[in-house]
């Protein structure tokens, strides 16, 4: 399976990040694209060689490619796992939410089937997906969103997309995708619960549901950088 690298523009992260943290992730994403651009470069040297008779250069132009090749997934796999972290955990969503900001599609596509698994097994009935609006994308168009459609279908899930069009509701029992009368999600990302209680309230229910969205993580994350570590990722 074929990696396409388009995610959903420069605001990888759902709140305040702090500098270093954004700065990490620029850095493993750009050591990903300096790796593919080593990659191609070698394999096309490798098709010049072969072309002209230098079955030796060949080979060994594309064992290098394949090293960076591989080092290029490497740096995709920390930079999908250290923004999954940085949205995710933490309490910065609620536990019936995920939030794809930051991944390429392929990525998101992995960690959200292992999420919707993941949650059927826990006897959750719904999922909030983050997705984007695509402002910040290509002509504003969405990259997440449409695969996020592709996987619902393809596991027999109904959805809708949310109020803000940034999210969408996926019903995992196989009914309708019609949406609690209050759900506690507002049009803000990332804010979606504790509105409205007493500020020990909230501190109360933030610290559940970080325990919460750390089992998650912890649970996910490992199988879907399995994943990701076979499959071979092709920059866009």
């Amino acid at each position: 399976m074929s990696h396409e690298m388009s995610y959903m523009g420069p605001r990888a992260f759902n709140h305040e990040q702090s500098t270093d943290a954004e700065a990490e992730y620029d850095r493993l994403r750009d050591l990903a694209r300096q790796e593919a651009a080593k990659r191609n470069s070698c394999f096309q040297r490798s098709q010049e060689a072969y072309s002209s008779g230098d079955g030796a250069l060949a080979k060994e132009l594309s064992e290098q490619g394949k090293a960076h090749g591989r080092k290029m997934d490497e740096y995709n796999k920390r930079a999908s796992e250290f923004i999954f972290r940085e949205n995710n955990a933490n309490g910065r969503v609620p536990a019936d939410t995920i939030d794809l900001h930051g991944q390429f599609v392929e990525e998101a596509e992995d960690i959200l089937e292992e999420r919707i698994k993941y949650a059927k097994a826990h006897g959750q009935t719904h999922l909030h997906v983050i997705v984007g609006k695509g402002n910040h994308s290509a002509n504003h168009v969405q990259k997440i969103k449409p695969r996020v459609e592709q996987v619902c279908r393809e596991l027999g899930l109904q959805y809708a997309t949310e109020e803000n069009a940034g999210r969408i509701y996926v019903n995992l029992t196989g009914g309708p995708a019609e949406m609690p009368p209050s759900t506690g999600h507002g049009h803000g990302q990332g804010q979606g619960y504790g509105h409205g209680q007493q500020p020990h309230q909230q501190q109360q229910q933030g610290g559940q549901q970080q325990d919460e969205i750390e089992q998650v993580v912890n649970a996910i994350l490992p199988r879907v950088l399995r994943k990701l570590e076979k499959a071979c990722c092709t920059i866009m």
